[in-house]
């Protein structure tokens, strides 16, 4: 083994964990997520000689993951999120049983949580996501996504306003 496979090895050590995260985020399924993070280091491997030093090797890294995902979820036809989501919290249940009546209370304020993340706008929604689960700063963000820290700033709180809309409506219609 040559010091660029030990050295690339390390890199996927280092990295694996926070890329699956930050695919599942987006994509919202295992599997799905599982892919891309090899797609990702694959990217990575193929293009290590372009990546400028100016930037983090992290951000670069997490940029790949989030168009990776973005391009992922731009090319499929979309699977219904709910069906990926009973897969997240292991129903074993069948097609027909699978209704909001027979979710516990946490359940289903996971799955309205969940429908409301999944319904903001992509740029709110990856913004969003990459601070509250993958707890990156908002310049990190900035770079990944290719926008200011104040665009990034904006999007998260454009997306706390419309995930509070949308838990207001569930809450309202007793669906909380």
């Amino acid at each position: 083994m040559n010091g660029d496979e030990i050295a690339f090895r390390h890199l996927v050590e280092e990295y694996s964990k926070q890329v699956f995260h930050i695919c599942y985020a987006i994509v919202h399924n295992q599997d799905d997520a599982d892919d891309l993070s090899q797609d990702v280091f694959i990217e990575v491997f193929r293009s290590i000689s372009r990546f400028r030093s100016d930037a983090r090797l992290s951000t670069w890294i997490y940029r790949i993951a989030v168009n990776k995902s973005l391009n992922f979820l731009r090319k499929r036809k979309r699977q219904s999120w709910i069906q990926s989501f009973g897969d997240l919290i292991s129903f074993q249940q069948t097609e027909e049983e699978r209704t909001t009546e027979n979710l516990s209370k946490n359940e289903l304020r996971a799955l309205r949580l969940h429908e409301a993340i999944d319904s903001l706008p992509e740029n709110q929604r990856s913004a969003f996501l990459l601070h509250k689960l993958n707890d990156l700063s908002q310049p990190e963000i900035a770079e990944i996504i290719g926008t200011t820290v104040k665009g990034v700033e904006s999007l998260i709180h454009r997306a706390k306003i419309n995930l509070q809309k949308k838990i207001i409506t569930y809450y309202k219609n007793d669906e909380w």
